[in-house]
């Protein structure tokens, strides 16, 4: 008879490939969760996938290299704010 323990690794490792993605995935999609206050209008602004859209869209428009806004400078992302309070998402296409 052969031994079953290399039989039992093998169910282990891969029953464990498929629970890894599962755990880490939904870490990966409230990443961009972020809340951001804006002083100047007194208003907070969810980030999300269509605020770095129109971030990076900024960006291209002021010929900057792109930051990440949580890592741009304060004086950019007053900004980006006055500029995004002046192009909501109905104006731009």
């Amino acid at each position: 008879m052969k031994n079953p323990v290399p039989r039992l690794w093998i169910t282990a490792l891969l029953g464990a490939s498929f629970l890894v993605p599962m755990t880490v995935v939904p870490t990966a999609l409230h990443a961009d969760d972020r809340k951001y206050h804006d002083a100047d209008h007194n208003d907070d602004h969810a980030w999300n996938k269509n605020e770095d859209k129109a971030y990076r869209r900024w960006e291209k428009d002021n010929h900057r290299k792109h930051v990440d806004f949580a890592r741009a400078k304060d004086e950019d992302q007053k900004a980006y704010w006055a500029w995004r309070h002046e192009h909501p998402d109905e104006k731009r296409h």
